[in-house]
């Protein structure tokens, strides 16, 4: 009898332990911030939420715009050019990113994205993964953003 009640806690210790690590891969998914998450973006220029937090501020010695913003799950901008262009890091999660007429492209930790001046574009994060973005914003003196019409959902559904 000893055995069995030797051998019942054994496996509840055992459950309980592999429980505890299947909680802890899950903690693993969420993303890891480089920088603070920042403030919540416009509804008229982003759809669901993202965060920005600006780094470098726009001068006239650098001419250069840098910021992070945190997508979570299914958040996206609206469709937008950058006269200067602009370039994406990707520091976290997975996203997409999509210049007009072209396929959607998945973006994860690490890849770097250039979008060229003037060109029709939008990103943000899939649908089951937040994205965490630093951008850089160049030659400022021609502009910084042209707002656009929201991505629809069967233009990001593309993406799946």
């Amino acid at each position: 009898m000893k055995n069995i009640n030797l051998l019942l806690v054994f496996s509840a210790l055992v459950l309980q332990g592999c429980q505890g690590q299947d909680s802890s891969e899950t903690e693993q998914k969420d993303l890891e911030a480089i920088f603070p998450k920042g403030k919540l973006g416009p509804s008229e220029y982003f759809t669901g939420k993202a965060y920005n937090y600006g780094l470098v501020p726009n001068d006239s010695t650098y001419t250069t715009l840098v910021g992070n913003v945190f997508f979570e799950p299914g958040a996206r901008s609206n469709w937008h050019t950058h006269p200067g262009g602009q370039i994406l890091i990707i520091t976290d999660g997975v996203g997409y990113h999509q210049i007009e007429g072209e396929p959607i492209q998945v973006m994860k930790k690490g890849d770097i994205v250039k979008c060229p001046p003037n060109t029709r574009h939008w990103h943000g994060a899939s649908p089951d993964t937040g994205l965490q973005q630093m951008y850089i914003v160049p030659n400022t003196e021609k502009g910084i953003v042209e707002w656009m019409e929201p991505v629809t959902d069967e233009e990001y559904n593309v993406g799946e």
